[in-house]
């Protein structure tokens, strides 16, 4: 996949089809997007453009609340690569850049920049200043600059539509199965195996700490989960508490660590990737040493249960 990031890096001469959009998640209502802008480009023998923005849009117009994303930009470019997309444009998004209007974006950017023949948005898909370009001022937009448009019909699960801000809020309340189920694949987080208190080694369980790589990425809700976990070449099971530490320390902000199943080896500096499978309980705060160990050992147990599942 091609990765542009500065629009005086290229002119394309050949026509194309585009999506835009911040595809926060790519969840299943995104790949439902995306799989019509390959199938087009397909039909229509032209290359395909996916343009998104970085940072997301709200966390830099939104006065009030940050926004926690689902996908790092990483993570997008992996996900949009292992789905066959040919070309993507990340817009550096800034104030300045939310000010042009929706006829002067899809001009200076879609259209001379990507030479534009046809563009695909989502059924709800706003655009320009203050969100003023939607469907019907896209389409008046390409009778005079000479593009098509079509729009894609919402994805939806047991009659609920999906999104990306049901999917955070799944998270949020523990619906890990339903965020999963809505993304079409398992939830994770990247970062670096940092070193710890290293109090799970005093008790016989060595847990490697996560340093998240992007900051505003959403956790699931504090508990402790069953996870697949991506180390360079190994794929191992483990299991990862979010939390506070509320029996030896009871700090003031999350910590993401993971006991990894059947492995011992010094990864601290190394890069992770953690899926989350299964929700297993709330973290809690336990009345001993002892009566934690025990705990952990339950829920080693489960996890072992379901990597032999697996494997």
């Amino acid at each position: 996949m091609n990765i542009y990031t500065d629009r005086s890096e290229f002119n394309f001469e050949s026509k194309s089809v585009v999506t835009v959009g911040s595809f926060d998640g790519l969840h299943l209502g995104h790949k439902k997007i995306i799989n019509e802008l390959l199938t087009t480009a397909k039909k229509n023998n032209e290359t395909n453009f996916v343009v998104t923005f970085d940072p997301h849009p709200r966390s830099v117009l939104s006065q009030y609340s940050e926004v926690n994303i689902l996908t790092s930009l990483d993570e997008k470019k992996m996900i949009l690569s292992d789905l066959g997309v040919e070309n993507l444009f990340i817009i550096h998004f800034t104030r300045e850049f939310s000010q042009l209007s929706s006829e002067d974006f899809i001009k200076k950017f879609l259209v001379e920049k990507l030479n534009a023949s046809h563009i695909i948005i989502g059924h709800d898909h706003k655009f320009g200043k203050d969100r003023l370009g939607d469907e019907n001022k896209l389409r008046e937009i390409g009778n005079k600059l000479g593009f098509t448009v079509s729009s894609v019909q919402p994805e939806c699960i047991d009659d609920i539509t999906i999104s990306s801000t049901k999917i955070r809020n799944f998270l949020f309340n523990g619906e890990l199965e339903k965020a999963n189920l809505f993304l079409g694949r398992n939830y994770s987080i990247c970062g670096i195996v940092v070193k710890g208190s290293q109090r799970g080694r005093t008790l016989g369980f060595p847990t490697a700490n996560v340093q998240i790589d992007d900051v505003k990425k959403a956790f699931p809700k504090v508990g402790v989960y069953i996870t697949k976990c991506f180390l360079k070449d190994e794929i191992k099971y483990g299991v990862m508490n979010i939390g506070f530490r509320p029996t030896f320390e009871n700090k003031h902000e999350l910590v993401p660590e993971v006991f990894i199943l059947d492995f011992n080896r010094d990864i601290y500096g190394e890069k992770i990737r953690v899926e989350f499978i299964k929700r297993l309980r709330d973290e809690k705060k336990f009345n001993s040493k002892e009566e934690l160990i025990n705990q952990i050992e339950i829920d080693k147990k489960e996890a072992e249960k379901i990597a032999s599942q697996n494997f």
